[in-house]
């Protein structure tokens, strides 16, 4: 430690923290916890909720395909397809297989439909 001649006394010298300083100081602690943020902001917090369909798991189901029909929705489809099955339980595979947003199909629209519902 070292010291210095203070007003005419010997002691340690005060830090001074000037405007500048506390900018800098500020941007130091600031700047990793923002680029933390837009990290989490981008992935969506993938790390921390893993959609329930992986791409390893996609591998080990075999699929079939079908086409909408015009007026024809995912849960008549799902209907359709397992009659015996709860609707809901094929229309959540369906959206998990195809990664859909929502449920709703357009006519046209090929989807892959898990074979363990037979067809």
């Amino acid at each position: 430690m070292s010291t210095a001649i203070v007003n005419g006394t010997i002691g340690t010298p005060r830090l001074r923290i000037t405007r500048r300083g506390y900018a800098l100081l500020t941007l130091i602690v600031a700047f990793p916890l923002v680029i933390a943020a837009l990290g989490f902001a981008v992935n969506g917090g993938g790390a921390a909720a893993m959609d329930p369909v992986s791409a390893a798991s996609l591998k080990s189901v075999t699929f079939g395909h079908v086409t909408v029909q015009a007026g024809e929705s995912l849960w008549q489809l799902a209907a359709q397809i397992a009659p015996s099955a709860d609707p809901r339980d094929v229309v959540s595979d369906i959206v998990h297989l195809n990664q859909l947003s929502s449920a709703v199909v357009q006519p046209g629209q090929t989807l892959a439909i898990p074979l363990k519902y037979g067809h």
